[in-house]
């Protein structure tokens, strides 16, 4: 078991699937978070639900909600209010809509961590996958600062921090939900997993 807190950002708008991706049932489970939750719970000794409302749920788990006065739908609240609510120094962020995400490429993000850097993040050839990856609670401040300059990207916050890679060949693992077609084909992967 990794020490390390997990925590499944599920908070998401969902505008481009149409629905939200966090309640979509999944390989037996009601919802994909349920799904997350379950499998990652077997990888870290600790897991948590980032999200907007935990009443929409229908499962125990540790989650940690949003402001509720805030109308913002980006990780980057999501990432203030964790480091608020826990006594860590660092977290492994993962999406909801990642199912794939297995424990040998969660291993190597880890591994490759150390205290140079304040992020460990996921690369493909289709580019980083900034929801996969280890963070600190050094960037705490730059959150902040990009919360109230209303800039949500974290690519740009990865760019301007102290980030490394880890590069994984294969982007077959990192297959997100987006769109409708691309539930469709997660389904159709779990027919062969």
């Amino acid at each position: 078991m990794l020490d390390i807190p997990c925590v499944i950002f599920a908070g998401g708008k969902s505008s481009r699937m149409g629905e939200d991706k966090a309640l979509l049932p999944f390989a037996g489970f009601n919802t994909l978070t349920e799904y997350q939750y379950t499998r990652l719970s077997k990888i870290f000794s600790s897991v948590y639900i980032s999200c907007k409302d935990k009443s929409i749920f229908s499962f125990d788990a540790n989650f940690i909600e949003d402001d509720k006065s805030s109308s913002v739908f980006a990780p980057t609240l999501g990432f203030i209010t964790i480091f608020n609510a826990l006594d860590a120094k660092k977290i492994f962020a993962i999406s909801v809509d990642t199912p794939f995400i297995a424990q040998k490429e969660i291993q190597n993000i880890v591994l490759a961590d150390n205290s140079l850097y304040d992020a460990v993040i996921a690369k493909t050839d289709e580019g980083i996958q900034p929801l996969c990856g280890i963070y600190t609670k050094n960037l705490k401040p730059k959150f902040l600062q990009m919360l109230n300059e209303n800039s949500h990207r974290l690519g740009h916050l990865l760019k301007k921090s102290k980030t490394t890679y880890v590069y994984f060949p294969d982007t077959k693992p990192f297959l997100n939900m987006n769109h409708p077609q691309d539930y469709k084909d997660a389904l159709q992967i779990l027919t062969h997993y």
